[in-house]
């Protein structure tokens, strides 16, 4: 059962801001990954994660920065690194051209972000595809409003945008075009001509390999707020040596990305859980809820209203996530829409969700059949932000918890995060495959370093 409240809550409720960032998934081995080449992976996704965790806690006017500007911060940074695949790191299609995608999406759009989402694809000029999205979610309000005269050009009430259209929008909001040039890395044209002459040859396909990490995913960045909404934003250069004109999983809502939020009530009259006919804490969880929200809820959890009546208790419930990966399995499995409704419909916990579609053995690798491990179909990864507000029927808020969520199927994916306790972490491999201590996974850094703030 949803529930709208039917009053407004009595104060805003205040989350702590939390960031997750990746960089890509797919055929990433030891052998692909040298320790000097690690190292470089490393401190790109500590310096990003650094720098946009210093940028989400610092105050603009008299509040923190959105979770939209964060997460498209963030994602400017991956896509100023040619090391990504996305903005100058963006791979080449069959015919040697660079055509960028980009994506952004909000938990809770109000009046603000009206379109909740959009996306945009088949650029070529535009130096940071998240801009672009980012500005024309930010301007849906006006978009939508229709007026009898319409600003043209516009992006009006469409939610993806393609090509030409899209960079003529670009340049009327003043983003930064450039040739089509400045896309051009040698390390990408080399994987690019090295993947034809395999599948020439007969012995692979042009956009995976089983000797190489090529490219086929994505970066992105998923953000909470203050306010508690949750953003996603993700950009990406598309597979390796894709068909000119394709476009990807990272521009199409629900395939690449999804952003949410739900009520539900706790506590049901009437039923076998109806705590006010039963002794002991005033609020009894259903079963399936109190799995939910066991890891974001003191233990024992009770809450007791200052007077009778009973107050109801409800639960908004809020997620984002970014996929990465075989972004043809992320489209054919509309993988980030499948995450969100089997935590909304299956009352399920989003960490559970992604499970469910990324990990090993999910809906996902599934989706490849007798082809897992030949093509990189399947292959993928998913981190997303999911973020719990309790309170009563009449506007109390009790309680507001949050967490990081990370899992994929695949050798490897590049990502970075914020612990609740402000430190960063980096993580290529699962941790029970890691290669040896010298990559030192996982260890607690210090983002004052990272950004600059800090010396050694």
């Amino acid at each position: 059962m949803e529930y709208k409240p039917q009053h407004p809550l009595n104060h805003t409720p205040r989350f702590k801001p939390r960031i997750i960032i990746h960089g890509g998934a797919g055929n990433i081995t030891p052998a692909y990954l040298t320790p000097d080449l690690y190292k470089e992976y490393r401190s790109a996704l500590l310096t990003t994660i650094s720098k946009a965790h210093n940028f989400m806690l610092t105050p603009t006017s008299s509040s923190l920065p959105s979770s939209l500007q964060v997460s498209t911060y963030a994602v400017t940074l991956l896509e100023e690194n040619r090391l990504f695949n996305a903005g100058k790191g963006a791979v080449f299609t069959r015919d040697g051209i660079n055509e960028l995608e980009a994506s952004v999406m909000v938990s809770s759009p109000s009046t603000t972000y009206p379109k909740a989402g959009v996306g945009v694809a088949g650029l070529r000029r535009v130096r940071n595809p998240i801009l672009l999205a980012k500005a024309i979610l930010e301007r849906g309000e006006d978009d939508l409003l229709g007026r009898k005269e319409l600003d043209v050009p516009s992006a009006q009430g469409h939610t993806l945008l393609y090509g030409e259209a899209a960079e003529i929008l670009a340049q009327k909001y003043g983003l930064e075009m450039v040739d089509p040039e400045y896309f051009y890395t040698q390390k990408r044209w080399d994987e690019h001509i090295r993947a034809l002459e395999r599948e020439k040859q007969g012995v692979g396909v042009a956009s995976w390999s089983s000797e190489e990490y090529l490219p086929q995913g994505t970066v992105g960045a998923v953000a909470l707020d203050e306010d508690g909404v949750i953003c996603v934003a993700t950009s990406t250069g598309g597979l390796t040596n894709k068909l000119t004109g394709r476009i990807g999983d990272t521009p199409s809502v629900g395939a690449g990305f999804w952003a949410e939020e739900w009520t539900e009530e706790l506590t049901k009259p009437g039923s076998s859980n109806d705590w006010r006919t039963r002794p002991g804490p005033a609020v009894v969880l259903t079963d399936a809820l109190k799995g939910l929200v066991s890891d974001c809820l003191p233990t024992p959890f009770t809450y007791s209203p200052i007077a009778p009546p009973w107050k109801k208790v409800f639960v908004t419930r809020s997620f984002a996530g970014s996929g990465t990966g075989n972004g043809d399995s992320f489209w054919r499995t509309a993988a980030l829409r499948t995450v969100g409704a089997i935590a909304r419909f299956q009352e399920q916990s989003s960490a559970e969700a992604v499970r469910r579609v990324a990990g090993p053995g999910g809906i996902l690798q599934k989706s490849a059949g007798d082809r897992w491990k030949k093509a990189g179909e399947g292959e993928g990864g998913i981190i997303g932000i999911e973020a719990i507000l309790i309170f009563d029927e009449e506007g109390n808020v009790i309680e507001t918890e949050s967490a990081i969520l990370q899992n994929f199927n695949c050798n490897g994916m590049f990502r970075a995060w914020v612990d609740e306790n402000g430190a960063v972490f980096t993580r290529v491999w699962r941790e029970e495959d890691e290669p040896d201590s010298s990559y030192n996974e996982g260890q607690p850094e210090d983002p004052r370093i990272w950004c600059g703030e800090k010396s050694v």
